[in-house]
């Protein structure tokens, strides 16, 4: 349930709706251009957001923004309560996310300042709850192809109308920081043909998808890690400094993406739940029942 900032609870539930969701990542803490904005605070069975989201129109179109980190950056990657940010969009009857994320390079032509569409995710990660399932209700959903190519390709096409240098396909692989790599982690993952190099995306992905929402990602590339010879440390002040140098063109690309995005949906995420879940249903609890009705809903009631 979504209440408004004035704790209309009424009024947000008739109201506040969007069909695009954005994350914002580092340096993308608000949306430029949204017209009607105004923030709701979603409560969810798992807990607290990131931060109140702002829903508002862009190009047209109903959108809800969420900071990723809170604003003004007060979250870890492992602290991000990535269950309740996406389920947060799907009461908001978003169908579709776009997520941003700062990333550093693994490829000498992989630039900073220049922008990667990653197709393929690698986890890295130790500390984090990935998954809505369990508690009664076990399911296991298709992930070989973790983002949306529908989502994906309107992105990387956003991108080339606003003259971004865009990377369309590539594998990021997910460290559960905060800490950057070490130099002997950076030449593995350059060894595995790794492409960027983050802290966060992966997480949202597997929950998007169990959560059937289109995902995708604009990886920002803001570094070479610390495995380039002419830039042998990484610096969050430097990092913050590219993507300072990045955040309008983010901004530009966001737009045209949602001006683009076509209403209809080609793309099979929206029923990735339809042959996942394998406990009898007669058997799930009812509180297990309660917590994820808005996702498994349409099939165990």
């Amino acid at each position: 349930m979504a209440a408004n900032k004035s704790g209309n609870s009424k009024s947000a539930r008739n109201d506040a709706k969007a069909t695009i969701g954005i994350i914002g990542g580092s340096g993308l803490y608000s949306m430029n251009g949204l017209t009607d904005a105004r923030e709701v605070r979603v409560k969810t069975p798992f807990g607290e957001l990131s931060d109140a989201i702002v829903l508002g129109t862009l190009e047209g179109k109903r959108v809800a923004f969420l900071a990723r980190h809170g604003r003004g950056h007060r979250i870890l990657p492992s602290e991000i309560n990535y269950r309740a940010n996406i389920y947060a969009m799907k009461l908001l009857g978003v169908q579709r996310i776009i997520s941003v994320s700062a990333v550093g390079s693994l490829l000498e032509d992989l630039r900073p300042g220049e922008f990667l569409v990653p197709d393929q995710f690698f986890d890295r990660t130790k500390n984090r709850i990935s998954t809505f399932f369990g508690a009664g209700l076990v399911a296991h959903v298709a992930f070989a192809h973790p983002t949306c190519g529908q989502l994906s390709g309107v992105l990387s096409d956003a991108c080339i109308h606003q003259a971004v240098k865009v990377h369309p396909r590539g594998t990021y692989v997910c460290i559960e920081g905060p800490q950057f790599s070490t130099l002997a982690e950076a030449h593995v993952n350059r060894q595995l043909r790794f492409d960027v190099i983050g802290m966060t995306n992966l997480t949202e992905a597997k929950l998007a998808r169990e959560a059937e929402l289109c995902y995708a990602t604009i990886a920002m590339i803001t570094d070479y890690d610390c495995w380039h010879p002419e830039h042998e440390s990484v610096t969050a002040s430097q990092i913050i400094a590219t993507l300072g140098q990045n955040a309008e063109n983010a901004q530009r690309v966001l737009r045209e993406a949602v001006r683009a995005l076509p209403a209809k949906q080609t793309c099979k995420c929206g029923s990735a739940l339809q042959h996942a879940l394998v406990t009898d249903a007669k058997l799930v609890p009812k509180a297990t029942k309660k917590r994820l009705a808005a996702i498994i809903g349409k099939y165990i009631s």
